[in-house]
């Protein structure tokens, strides 16, 4: 192919341009810098077997944060894993029409992508800090599951093909769903359209999940029968122990550091300024302001995932670089509930009563 001098030019001046246009933006922020060794952490990442990972997003509002559920189904051959997730924008409320991404209902999102990355694969009009770059809004727990077969798997990504497709035909009063097959924060949510992959996809029959269908139009009904991140990861931790499946914990830390505020926010608060607090349970935590839960609930699954966490990831502040925690032994899952049960017991009761007293659990917050 004969390169000319005019062609070369006008390359040079476009890479000129995009390098300038790199070099704007800031790092934790939307086309900005990300992380120069992503590639190599994503290879560490894969190291250990498992097939399944339950991503548990922070909440960032005050008093009650539900967080987010996502779940990344592991690729074949070293290929990165797929994240499913609700998109939150796909309501088809009249005000999420033009400037949000509104293609699925379950968004499907390269893993280191949908964790760390800066820039978007979905479409321009992306959510940043929740389609792509989830840690530079908020820390994210990875409960990992080993020894699922290949046929579950499969059925988990056909079943979510299937909302996708039932969301294009605006479908209704499907099997999991009894209205118009649409995000809805209360009856179609993140938790709702993970637990009904497992429920109705791969044959989870025990597996419950709510249904706000009896007065419906009442919303503080439809609260009160929500389904919430953290109570379907609780559940579905059970039923993986029941089948047998192997189970550890990765704590993806929030990066402390991004000044980006999201202008489709209502409240214009940086990044960095955002509550980061773990997603509560329907409880009287759900009410407090702080970060300090007291509800045995909320205690007992905080408790659980560090007692079943191997090690953390974040961003070093300093050198902008991935690096992995020194981690510790994560226990099996009995163990762990057990030891969890244990310390929720005699720590709500501790808050209860009102008494100093140093807690008999550890936080996954306090991963290293």
């Amino acid at each position: 192919m004969k390169v000319t001098k005019r062609w070369a030019v006008a390359a040079f001046a476009a890479f000129f341009m995009l390098a300038a246009n790199a070099g704007a933006a800031d790092f934790a922020t939307p086309r900005g810098p990300a992380p120069a060794n992503m590639d190599e952490i994503a290879k560490a990442l894969h190291e250990q077997p498992y097939d399944l990972e339950l991503l548990i997003s922070f909440g960032t509002s005050k008093g009650g944060s539900a967080g987010h559920l996502a779940l990344a189904i592991r690729g074949e051959a070293g290929a990165d894993d797929t994240v499913y997730s609700a998109n939150f924008y796909a309501d088809r409320s009249r005000k999420h029409e033009k400037g949000f991404y509104t293609a699925d209902l379950m968004a499907r999102i390269p893993k280191m992508e949908y964790l760390f990355a800066t820039s978007s694969t979905l479409a321009d009009t992306a959510s940043f800090g929740l389609d792509f770059g989830e840690i530079y809004k908020r820390s994210v727990v990875g409960v990992r599951v080993r020894g699922v077969p290949a046929s579950e798997k499969q059925a988990l990504e056909s079943f979510f093909r299937r909302i996708n497709d039932d969301y294009h035909r605006r479908a209704r009063n499907t099997e999991y769903h009894d209205r118009e097959v649409k995000y809805d924060y209360l009856r179609l949510n993140c938790a709702k359209t993970i637990g009904s992959a497992f429920h109705y996809g791969a044959g989870y029959k025990e597996l419950e999940v709510e249904s706000a269908a009896l007065f419906s139009g009442r919303r503080i009904v439809a609260a009160a029968n929500a389904n919430i991140p953290t109570e379907m990861a609780v559940k579905l931790m059970k039923q993986w122990d029941a089948r047998g499946y192997d189970m550890h914990v990765v704590f993806y830390r929030k990066y402390e550091g991004s000044p980006y505020v999201d202008p489709q926010d209502g409240a214009k608060v940086a990044f960095k300024d955002l509550p980061n607090r773990f997603p509560s349970v329907l409880s009287r935590d759900f009410r407090r302001e702080d970060r300090d839960y007291q509800d045995y609930d909320n205690l007992f699954a905080v408790y659980l995932l560090y007692n079943m966490g191997a090690y953390s990831v974040r961003v070093n502040p300093q050198t902008k670089l991935l690096e992995i925690g020194r981690g510790k032994q994560a226990l099996p899952y009995a163990n762990a509930v057990e030891l969890a049960e244990r310390a929720a017991k005699s720590d709500s009761r501790a808050f209860r009563d009102g008494v100093p007293f140093v807690p008999a659990g550890t936080t996954i917050s306090q991963a290293e």
